[in-house]
């Protein structure tokens, strides 16, 4: 579905908020075709980003340990990442 959602499962240390909120956000983004709200959409759009990280946050909370770590670090413990959100 969207190649820019990584994993969070498995992570070392595991899953922050901001990383989960993150992933549920992109998700939004994609199902919903809104890259950046606007005061129309926004409402619905946080909300949708609000209940898709609570889910997120239950299901890996809930599934066992993976065996394995995930292959990719998510965006937000890639450090060219976090110098490019520091500059915004």
């Amino acid at each position: 579905m969207c190649r820019n959602i990584t994993t969070l499962r498995g992570l070392e240390p595991p899953a922050s908020t901001e990383e989960i909120e993150a992933a549920a956000r992109q998700y939004v983004r994609k199902v919903s075709g809104v890259t950046r709200p606007t005061p129309a959409t926004e409402e619905a759009f946080e909300q949708a980003v609000a209940a898709i990280a609570r889910a997120t946050a239950e299901v890996l909370e809930d599934l066992p340990p993976r065996r394995q770590p995930p292959k990719a670090d998510p965006p937000l413990r890639r450090p060219e990442v976090r110098t490019r959100l520091a500059g915004r």
